[in-house]
Order: structure tokens, then sequence, then C-alpha cells
């Protein structure tokens, strides 16, 4: 008799393990950057995840920030076989796993209320999601064989405890952290209990569905809600995505897609995110968006492209990445700011047009709130650990073309280990090499390969011979018997492209980066520290243009560096032609909304170089259009 134990719906891919994928070329650059600075030094110089935190045993910050800050530092440790991060990271993993109780319950005791005072009393699951999470992928690195009981002892405790103490506040919003971790767990064992604790998990989690499906927030949020604050917003995007492993259902899918499309046509801005400084904030490129939300928004795109297997999430995933995140950290990796904006003339401390504080879009420590000092780490580690999947039929999937290298179990039938070499410094060139090793003279296997939408004549060669292209759902997937030796070059050619924007603005794009005018920045000195200072940021040079309606943007090509993210070594250059607009206002401390109709009569032509957005920290992203509205309206006075 066949059995009837239930189980997961297939998704469509699979994440390959921590370590699987090594990035290489200017990302691994980047996550050495990143190591050598906040990452890597964050418990020296900052107390809330130093030797006094309550997930190491102390008596200080027992809530989310030691998990969070260990949610990037550890894959980071392993991405770069950084044996000082990985002896770092180890302490807490130590720590965690001995703090475990009889009744399964482990971590800090009897200081969380103290922490923050709008956690529930009773009971608070949130701060547990994300040290699961930590676990999953420790195991995945390591093989340690105490993760599995670890994690199996724990949620027998939460399925003896959860209906009695529910999910509450930030745990009912972010429930979908727990319904990973199950199901990963799921996988791992097969036990039918993990199921039904799932179950419960969703019930009790906010209906995300509806939310996305029916999207109800048309406009600026001008009060809190669970369901408006934006980084609740973003990792809850993909809790559909987590429900429909539960279901199958397809209005998990659609509420996903249909939750995309209303976020960004009611909240879109320029650099792939939706605003949030601290709520939904409408289209004004002068509204913020926090750090938090970001590294999240990318980890649900993640786990969508997972689930679905649809470019569209890799398109969101990239734009997001090498755009809105490495625009809200310093080059050096010493300073971040709590929110960015897409038109950000200044940095200073003076209040905005928003709920957070004064200093939220200065670059420092601790700007605003120490939830994105803990949490930013997570960015640039979970695109390198997500840049290939499983396809879960013996072949591989191509999220990103960052390079890096890919060690997988490949094969049709007789499997293989394959390692596929990717390099040609993507986004910032447009052709990409795959060279494919095998430890056996041929295995039979597909490489899906996801052709981004803005890209409109791709081309593939494989050993020179030019192939045909089927793209479904994002993806072209080559199935064949692989040599050992061969090699894919992928082209994708970059258009440059203007999209219109709230207010007839437009933002410049080549590929999947962001074009913005870069303003002179004048760093002052605002706290200093041993290691990690607070800074204002001041304008040197004019911000006030627009761009002409019949530009012909020219591209110019430079080496990569070290760290591209810099506006003054910038490895691809847009030259425009633009107008200083005389009336467009400062509205407070921000640049105000681009006029509709720029006043440019008797200014010259400017010639412009933009550079992509990610290395401008002082910038101009979204701008007035001039050319045949300006004509009517000359016409019309």
């Amino acid at each position: 008799m066949e059995s009837t134990m239930r189980k997961l719906i297939d998704t469509a891919f699979q994440a390959l393990p921590l370590g699987a994928i090594k990035p290489t070329g200017w990302l691994r650059n980047q996550l050495r950057i990143q190591a050598d600075g906040l990452t890597g030094h964050l418990e020296e110089q900052w107390g809330d995840v130093g030797p006094n935190n309550g997930w190491i045993g102390g008596s200080g910050e027992s809530w989310e920030r030691g998990p969070y800050y260990l949610d990037g530092m550890l894959p980071l440790a392993y991405l770069l076989e950084d044996e000082k991060l990985i002896a770092k990271a180890q302490r807490w993993i130590e720590w965690s796993l001995a703090s475990q109780q009889e009744d399964g319950s482990f971590g800090p005791v009897g200081t969380i209320q103290s922490v923050n005072q709008d956690i529930n009393k009773k009971h608070d699951w949130w701060h547990y999601m994300i040290m699961l999470k930590v676990m999953t992928q420790y195991k995945e690195a390591t093989g340690d064989p105490r993760i599995v009981p670890f994690l199996t002892k724990f949620f027998g405790y939460v399925h003896s405890k959860i209906e009695a103490t529910p999910l509450e506040g930030w745990a009912k919003a972010r429930g979908a952290e727990m319904l990973l971790c199950i199901q990963w767990l799921f996988r791992e064992t097969g036990e039918a209990w993990l199921l039904e604790l799932a179950d419960i998990v969703a019930e009790q989690t906010n209906d995300w569905t509806d939310i996305f499906h029916d999207f109800p927030y048309w406009r600026k949020v001008e009060e809190w809600d669970w369901t408006t604050h934006v980084v609740n917003v973003a990792m809850g995007i993909k809790t559909p995505g987590i429900r429909y492993e539960l279901s199958g259902a397809e209005v998990e899918r659609a509420a996903v897609h249909r939750g995309i499309d209303s976020l960004m046509t009611y909240h879109g801005q320029a650099h792939g995110m939706f605003s949030g400084d601290e709520w939904l904030s409408g289209t004004h490129p002068s509204q913020g968006v926090e750090l938090c939300a970001v590294v999240e928004y990318m980890y649900s795109m993640e786990n969508l492209t997972r689930v679905f297997g649809e470019g569209r999430f890799g398109d969101i995933l990239e734009k997001v990445a090498f755009n809105a995140l490495p625009a809200t950290i310093s080059k050096d990796w010493c300073a971040h700011q709590y929110d960015q904006q897409v038109n950000q003339i200044v940095c200073n401390v003076a209040p905005r047009n928003w709920s957070n504080g004064s200093e939220a879009n200065l670059f420092g420590l601790e700007p605003n709130f120490g939830c994105c000092t803990a949490n930013m780490h997570q960015g640039w580690p979970k695109l390198a650990s997500h840049l290939w999947m499983s396809d879960n039929r013996g072949g591989l999937a191509a999220v990103s073309y960052t390079p890096c290298t890919v060690q997988a179990t490949v094969g049709n039938g007789v499997s293989a280990a394959a390692t596929i070499t990717v390099s040609g410094e993507y986004p910032f060139r447009d052709m990409v090499t795959m060279d494919v090793a095998l430890d056996r003279q041929s295995a039979a296997f597909a490489i899906s390969l996801r052709i981004p939408a803005w890209c409109e004549a791709p081309s593939l060669t494989i050993n020179g011979v030019k192939q045909e292209l089927n793209i479904v759902n994002g993806y072209a997937r080559v199935e064949r018997e692989w040599a050992n030796g061969e090699q894919l070059t992928l082209t994708l050619p970059m258009e440059v492209r203007t999209v219109s924007r709230n207010l007839y603005a437009i933002s410049v794009e080549r590929g999947p980066l962001v074009f913005a005018l870069p303003i002179q920045e004048n760093w002052q000195l605002l706290t200093k520290r041993e290691k990690f200072h607070d800074w204002e940021v001041y304008p040197g040079s004019p911000w006030k243009y627009g761009l002409l309606a019949d530009n012909k943007y020219e591209a110019a090509l430079s080496d990569v560096p070290y760290q591209p993210f810099d506006a003054e070594h910038a490895p691809v250059r847009l030259k425009a032609t633009g107008q200083l607009i005389r009336e467009w206002k400062m509205e407070g401390n921000n640049a105000g909304a681009p006029p509709i109709y720029p006043k440019t009569i008797n200014q010259e032509f400017a010639e412009l170089t933009l550079v992509p957005y990610g290395s401008a920290r002082l910038r101009i992203g979204e701008f007035p259009l001039i050319g045949e509205r300006e004509k009517a309206w000359k016409k019309h006075v």
C-alpha cells in the first residue's frame, strides 16, 4: 500500500547548501571589505553585540540584535573561509547549543522585557526565529550533527507551547521565518508532526496573502500598523510563497505578484525598493527606505526564486542588491544609514517628512535605531549563497551572473560532481562565461539560465556555437550531455533606457544598474569613536538638473576596481545632457518633488556624467524630464 504521509509541495528550485557557492571577483572583494569593516569588528566596537550580549551569556541586549548580527556574520565567515570570523561565530553557536533546557527551550532567560517594552510579556517568539535561521546555515556549512536534534527538541517545545502563547506583534508579522526553519527540518527528518506545527504557525501569522492579493495601502501611510511597517512588508512578501509549500494553492503565487505590482505602483522607487521610513510612504523620491527592509526584501526574493522558479524575482533581487544595498553603506563599510533617499542631496541632523528621527539619514554606527546596525550584514552573503540553485531534477539554475564558483552534484540518472566557474564582472559588463568542469568525461543535466526582462536580445554560445534560447518564466533551459571542459558564453546586451516615474520624472537604467547624478560629497565628522564614526554629508556641487527627453546616452567603461561602488572610480559611466532647473525647490531638508514643467529658458546645456546609483551617497536618481511637456508649457504661457 502506498504511503499517504503528507509531504511538502515540490518547489521549482532548491537552495544549495552554504559553501557550495564561493564568490569571486568583485563580489568576493565586497565581502572582504565588509569583513574588514563593520561586520568583522562590530563586537569590539558596539556594546549591543559585545561580550555582554545575552546570546553569549551576558546580561545585556538579549533580543534580536545578537541573532541578527550572526545571521550575516556567520555566512560571511564561511564564504570567505575566514578562520577568525568562523571562530567568532562559533562562540555564539556553542552558547546557544549549551543553553538548551530539558523542555527544548534555549537562549537568554529573564532579560528580554527590559530591552524592548512592546514585546509580549508572556512570551516572544521573534528573536528565536532569527537564531533558527542561523542554525540551519551553520548545519549546511559544517554538517554539525548536533543541529538537527537541537532543532527537533526546540520545535517540540514550540509545539507544546504555541497555542497557549501564540505569535504576537513582531512574531505574528514575521512568522514565515519560523515556517522556513520548520520546513527545512522536515526535509531533514520527515517527521510528520512538524507539518502540523507548520500549519499552526501559518495560521497564527498575519494573513499576508489577503493583504497582498487585495492591497489596501494606496498612499503614504501616516500611522503605525504591523502590516505597513516597511521591514514587515519586505519580509511578508515571501509569506505566500512559504505557505504555498504547505498547500500548493495558486492564490499564494497570485498574491505575491499582485503584491509586488501594488507596492511598486503606490510606493515604488527607482532603486527597485518600495519606500518605508518607518512605514510605506508613497513614491516621492525624497521619502526614505530602511536598510533592514533592503536586506530582508533581498532574502524574500531569494526564497521566492526557490519556490516558484520565476525570473522576475531574480530581476528584483539584482536591482535591489546592485543599487539600494551599496548606496546606503559607506564604501569602506565603516558607516551606514538607517534611511536612504533616491534624491539625497544632504545627510544631516534635521527633521524630515518621515516618522523616524532627525538622524535617520546620517552615515554612522547606529543612526536612528540599532536594528540595521545588527541586520545589515546578511545582504551580500545571502546573495552570494543564492546565486545558483538546484532545479530538483539533477540540474542547476543560474539566478544571477555575479562572479563565483559553484560546486554541486548533477546528473539525470548517473550523477557527477560539477564545478561551474562564472566570470565576466557582471553587472558592470554584459558578457558572462561559464566553464563546466566534471569529475567524469560527461554527464547529462540541465542548466537553466535566467534571462533578465530588461534584455531584449540575449545570445548564448556553447564552445563557440550559437544556441537557440527558449525562454519560459524568465529562464532558458539548456538540457544536454555536457562534456568536461565545455564553456558557455552568455551575452546580455545592456541598452540604456529611461523609466517614467511619478510626476513625469524619469530614472535611467542600463541592465540591472540604475544611474544617478553624483553630487560632490563633503563628509563632516559628527561623532568620533575608536573605529566607526558618525558623519554628516553636505553637497559641494549643483544638484538641480533635469535630463533632456531626447538624450543620447553614451556608456563609457573602465576597469572594475576593488570597490566598484565608489563614484570616483565607477567602472561604468553614462554621458548625458541636462539643464539646471532654477525653481526646483527644497522642501524642508529634502529635494522637493521633481517639477512637472521644468522652466529652463536661457539655461545652458550641461554635459553630465551619471554613475551607478549604488556608488553615489549624495545623488539625484529621479530627474525632471525636459522635453515635449516643457515645449507645451512654454506655448501655454
